[in-house]
């Protein structure tokens, strides 16, 4: 659940997307499409087959760029996991974005779980050393069940020690869930703490909460339009985030819960605005504060 981008100037196939915080960044598109792309809630990708870009390519998309924006700040490599490409090229690509931009803070990129667990130790570092500095990872939950019934790849285990083993390389770790993937009643609260048993042990820097939204023609989406799977209200969803954070005790915690997705817009850092960010929620539950309407949202 990402951001779309069209950049104009730049060659990129099919739809971009990335993380809503890499607005300002310049997006490089090492990969095309998700190594894994099989997971039943997830719409993007499906307009491609996974590949590598070639080295030669990369490079001269780099030139471009520096020709185009002059010098930039951040990057971010796309498409959906370029941790799955081969380390080496990987650590290549790094080494030309900094000699190229002279200005450059920060490049970041979308790590898959399998992907991550494929990578050793010493490939993560190197990785890290040379100038890779954030990692998303979309956790989703942590439910064992959910994971596997949405076909992530890995169970709460093996995610969990993806998460910490990115952590321990040194990397700045954002990790993403999806709010009512479990459907109603007892297995969304399951789902909500689970998912939040999950964060204290992954100890992640930021933890976006965003809101499943069936998208047509994935397997999750035509189930929820025929009834098959239920989608949680907007009551139900207060409900789900109310019982993730009065559960995280991770500290300190950059929360966000204001992706398009979201019934209510929630910031602020944890401990210090967990009774803020619940008292919206408890205001919002009681009819005190505004909500998005469904026409109000998207993905």
């Amino acid at each position: 659940m990402s951001d779309p981008e069209r950049t104009a100037g730049m060659r990129y196939e099919g739809t971009i997307y990335r993380p809503p915080g890499e607005w300002k960044s310049y997006l490089l598109q090492v990969t095309v499409g998700c190594s894994h792309n099989t997971c039943t809630f997830c719409g993007m990708y499906k307009d491609k087959r996974y590949r590598v870009r070639p080295l030669k390519e990369i490079y001269e998309d780099i030139a471009l760029a520096r020709q185009y924006y002059g010098s930039v700040k951040r990057v971010f490599l796309c498409d959906g996991d370029a941790i799955a490409m081969d380390t080496e090229d990987l650590l290549a690509v790094l080494n030309r974005l900094w000699d190229t931009f002279p200005a450059l803070e920060r490049v970041s990129a979308y790590a898959g779980p399998v992907s991550t667990l494929r990578k050793g130790e010493e490939e993560l570092k190197a990785l890290r050393e040379a100038g890779l500095a954030r990692l998303y990872l979309g956790v989703e939950s942590g439910s064992d069940g959910v994971l596997r019934a949405v076909r992530k790849g890995v169970g709460a285990e093996e995610m969990l020690r993806a998460g910490q083993r990115i952590r321990q390389a040194g990397y700045d770790l954002w990790v993403m869930v999806l709010l009512g993937l479990a459907g109603r009643g007892e297995a969304s609260r399951e789902h909500g703490l689970a998912t939040a048993e999950l964060i204290n042990a992954m100890e992640p820097h930021h933890l976006s909460a965003l809101t499943y939204m069936p998208v047509p023609g994935t397997p999750l989406g035509d189930a929820a339009a025929c009834g098959a799977f239920p989608v949680l209200s907007s009551r139900e969803t207060l409900e789900e985030v109310q019982i993730l954070l009065e559960n995280i005790t991770v500290k300190p915690l950059h929360f966000t819960c204001d992706h398009a997705s979201n019934y209510l817009p929630l910031k602020g850092g944890l401990p210090e605005d967990r009774e803020y960010l619940l008292d919206l929620i408890h205001r919002a539950l009681n009819g005190e504060a505004g909500i998005r309407s469904e026409e109000q949202r998207g993905l």
